[in-house]
């Protein structure tokens, strides 16, 4: 890899040209594809017999840039006459991967920040249940904390002026979304309207906010704050359609078409709110049954968009969620067993089964989800659970990682065709579990296991014998 370095000089580049290269240890397939700021495929990059790839993007503009492989996705900074390179091991994607180069430093602080966020995501968890000021000073310190660290990295080689406002962006993002997310985990659902009762400087960080910063469309704490922001600020608006003292419904219809709102009168950068408007409008389609309601929102949804091919895309998931109508029978596609033998789903379900999915991409899902289910086996022990992996490269993949975790051989499965068994069945998120009784009817489409109150509801559901353990 020093040898594949050091025959690219940045100096030979022209003025407005990068040089972006690498090497993919244990590649799922042959090609990177490098996607433009607008998420728009750009080129395809073919990798050698050594598994490297070269490319050079002319007239480029400063920007963070997409790149994916074997279906997972990463950023970097790019900038004119820059010259970067990573090594990867697909194995453990974002953890292997190393930025070495001209432009490395910005980029390897970058994905520092990345994987921060997801480490600090399971630390919250804990400090979510701390009163508002003692979580205010738990992110206020950290946040603090991480602005010194970066600001020391800086000094020793200072960066250009737009590497530094993406990465202090990120770090600042992360932080806003983090108090977001606050009063959600720490009133819940039935006392939720005591928001209103939150420091009065709580969200004094929401006067220094953009809306449109297209430069950070990519940068995933970004983004992840706005979506937070907009379930956030239209909990008053839900409070002002229903009893004070009501629970909270976040899949009501009012309270959706008022994030909508939002956020159409909020962003106007047409690349971000298309996709903001997507989100939220496939999360309330994914979690409602009521076709009048479904109408109503994709009517607001469809006023504000811009995009033809996520209509498409709507109008497609809601053809298939049609047919995964509780009382439904669910579709007969086609899995895979760990011997390699071809069944349909109806071969395997015989008894009251929970369906749920996983990808080789996102390790920490997949050990989460199978400790999960682990714990509900221990009490649920009469019922089926079935582990369909999603992706559509190499088997090979797929049976490492069963057996590398010890996963139950008995329980693992893979679609045929997974591309067409996503789409038929709505699985747009892996967090996705679909519950059938022991004929293969939908009891429900669409649960999720993480949920504090998702064994009652499972009770509840045996109970009303919707479920017949036997």
């Amino acid at each position: 890899m020093f040898c594949f370095t050091g025959c690219k000089d940045s100096s030979s580049a022209e003025e407005n040209s990068a040089f972006f290269g690498g090497e993919i240890i244990n590649p799922k397939g042959d090609k990177v594809i490098f996607y433009d700021k607008n998420r728009k495929e750009n080129d395809t990059l073919q990798l050698d017999e050594n598994n490297r790839f070269s490319h050079t993007i002319k007239n480029i503009t400063p920007g963070v840039y997409l790149f994916r492989h074997g279906g997972e996705i990463q950023f970097v900074i790019l900038e004119p006459k820059d010259s970067l390179m990573l090594r990867l091991n697909t194995y453990d994607f974002d953890g292997s991967l190393v930025f070495m180069g001209k432009s490395s430093r910005k980029n390897n602080y970058l994905l520092k920040t990345f994987l921060t966020l997801e480490k600090e995501s399971q630390r919250l968890v804990k400090y979510s249940h701390k009163d508002p000021e003692d979580f205010e000073n738990f992110i206020n310190f950290r946040h603090q904390k991480e602005l010194v660290e970066f600001e020391r990295f800086e000094a020793k080689e200072p960066m250009s002026v737009f590497a530094k406002s993406i990465i202090k962006a990120s770090i600042d993002y992360h932080n806003y979304a983090d108090k977001e997310i606050y009063p959600f985990a720490y009133f819940g659902e039935n006392k939720l309207v005591h928001i209103k009762d939150l420091p009065e400087n709580f969200y004094d960080f929401r006067k220094n906010i953009d809306y449109n910063a297209v430069e950070l469309n990519e940068i995933p704490s970004y983004f992840r704050f706005l979506l937070i922001y907009f379930d956030n600020i239209s909990v008053t608006h839900f409070y002002n359609n229903n009893e004070f003292h009501s629970k909270f419904n976040r899949y009501d219809l009012s309270y959706n078409k008022a994030k909508l709102n939002l956020i159409d009168s909020l962003v106007t950068d047409e690349t971000l709110k298309n996709r903001l408007l997507k989100y939220k409008t496939r999360e309330f389609i994914n979690n409602n049954y009521s076709q009048d309601d479904i109408n109503e929102i994709m009517a607001s949804y469809l006023s504000k968009t811009t995009s033809e091919e996520d209509v498409k895309y709507m109008s497609s998931l809601i053809a298939s969620l049609d047919n995964l109508k509780p009382g439904k029978g669910l579709p007969d596609l086609k899995v895979i067993d760990i011997n390699d033998n071809t069944l349909t789903i109806a071969d395997v379900v015989n008894k009251p089964t929970l369906i749920y999915f996983w990808s080789t991409n996102y390790k920490n899902h997949y050990k989460r989800s199978h400790y999960r289910v682990k714990e509900l086996k221990n009490q649920f022990p009469k019922l089926r659970f079935m582990s369909i992996n999603i992706n559509d490269n190499s088997e090979k993949y797929w049976k490492e990682t069963i057996n590398q975790y010890k996963f139950d051989l008995n329980k693992e499965y893979r679609f045929e065709n997974p591309k067409e068994a996503l789409k038929t069945l709505a699985v747009n998120y892996l967090y996705k579990v679909i519950i059938v009784d022991d004929k293969g009817n939908i009891v429900n489409p669409n649960v999720n296991i993480f949920n504090p109150d998702f064994e009652d509801n499972l009770r509840d559901m045996i109970k009303k014998r919707e479920l017949v353990l036997k």
